[in-house]
């Protein structure tokens, strides 16, 4: 779980747990429904070069924790998979398309929360320990 991504003169981990939700969190991801949605979840995962590091689909919403490179963002990674499921599983499942008029599946919006192996506190004593040595005084850009 803890590898990095290199790149030319970077070294990135860079994780995030997501959560979106059905419209009106409607509990159709049950069944084969539940199935296909994890699969493709998978599917656009790989196409991304996202790894999914643990992932639910629940009955009516979706926990993903998942590494990523730092040309992507939360955002746009969200939006493709929430997009690309919608149209795949209502494509599958017309009996979907039927209860989503509109053709929306997921509700607008999602959840989205920075991981990693650090807390903040560690960040806040690591940067004390970089305090200007001379006379205790920190950086002009680090506000306190």
């Amino acid at each position: 779980m803890g590898e990095n991504r290199y790149g030319g003169h970077t070294v990135t981990r860079l994780t995030a747990h997501d959560v979106w939700v059905t419209k009106y969190r409607k509990h159709v991801l049950v069944g084969d429904i539940k199935v296909r949605c994890r699969d493709l979840l998978v599917q656009i995962c790989d196409a991304e070069d996202v790894r999914i590091l643990k992932g639910v689909v629940s009955k009516d919403h979706v926990h993903m924790h998942i590494e990523y490179a730092p040309s992507k963002s939360v955002s746009d990674l969200v939006k493709r998979m929430k997009g690309r499921t919608s149209r795949l599983l209502q494509q599958v499942y017309p009996n979907l398309r039927k209860q989503y008029w509109g053709r929306h599946f997921w509700a607008i919006g999602y959840g989205a929360w920075s991981t990693g192996n650090i807390t903040e506190e560690a960040v806040q004593q690591y940067l004390e320990h970089h305090r200007h040595p001379s006379n205790g005084q920190s950086d002009p850009f680090i506000l306190e």
